[in-house]
């Protein structure tokens, strides 16, 4: 079996991009949602242990830098601006020596409490040479999966006393949003209803913070258990030689109640 190195990659890229009928489709844009995707599966092949699925979710994660860069090398995304892999790596390099002072040149740290200090030093002298406005405070989150964005928000907030003393008040406003929800829903204004929908959210994650709960573990737990238990319902049906499509929605809430009490007297 041949054996790839970095440069037949950018080459393959290269060749997709040019006569693959998909890969020539793709923008940068349409292509962000696959490098999250990716992130997660990386996630998840390290929570399994299994090194041989994490090394393919790298290679998929990786796909996506690859993938970006050769498309801002291309005019047509890159304007008068274009860059390739090779700018990325360069940059890269560069900002990690420029982070790591203790490392790379004669300045000492000794914990990572130090190191954490070095490195956000480094960041606001960044700042003010590229001529960026000061760094605020919630600048501290990072951009992310929304549910962990907004519980890091709070979390933020909350270290600045903008935040409820206890829980009931994130559970008064919940309500009050889920009522401003019920009066959007009645006006039948699609932005309005967003807009309530993404507050009641907020006003949801802001309840499991003070709860001490995480939203996104919360979420992905119920997510596994939905899996779960619709798997459960397309094994049943298909022991019955029909699939959901064959099947009504009476048949297939018959059996999501009989998976709840399948699933849970096998996980006790």
């Amino acid at each position: 079996m041949s054996t790839y190195q970095l440069d037949d990659l950018l080459q393959i890229m290269q060749r997709l991009r040019n006569e693959c009928p998909w890969d020539k489709a793709q923008t940068p844009q349409s292509l962000t949602r696959y490098a999250i995707e990716e992130a997660y599966e990386v996630e998840a092949a390290i929570q399994s242990g299994n090194t041989a699925d994490i090394r393919d979710e790298l290679g998929d994660l990786l796909l996506q830098v690859v993938f970006q860069a050769q498309m801002f090398s291309e005019p047509v995304f890159g304007k008068d601006q274009t860059f390739d892999f090779n700018d990325v790596v360069n940059g890269l390099a560069h900002k990690l020596i420029r982070r790591h002072p203790h490392v790379f040149s004669e300045v000492s740290a000794t914990s990572q409490t130090e190191v954490n200090q070095l490195w956000e030093q480094v960041k606001q002298t960044e700042r003010v040479s590229e001529g960026k406005s000061p760094r605020r405070r919630l600048d501290e989150v990072k951009p992310g999966p929304a549910l962990m964005q907004a519980q890091d928000l709070q979390k933020q907030a909350a270290k600045l006393g903008f935040d409820w003393p206890d829980v009931q008040g994130a559970r008064d406003k919940l309500t009050e949003e889920l009522a401003e929800l019920e009066q959007a829903i009645l006006s039948q204004h699609k932005a309005n209803i967003e807009d309530e929908l993404g507050d009641c959210f907020f006003a949801l994650i802001n309840v499991a913070r003070k709860l001490n709960i995480q939203s996104e573990t919360a979420l992905l737990g119920t997510v596994a258990k939905f899996r779960q238990r619709f798997a459960y319902i397309e094994d049943q049906l298909a022991a019955q030689g029909k699939t959901p499509e064959q099947s009504s929605l009476q048949e297939m809430d018959v059996l999501w109640e009989q998976a709840k009490i399948y699933l849970n007297n096998n996980q006790a």
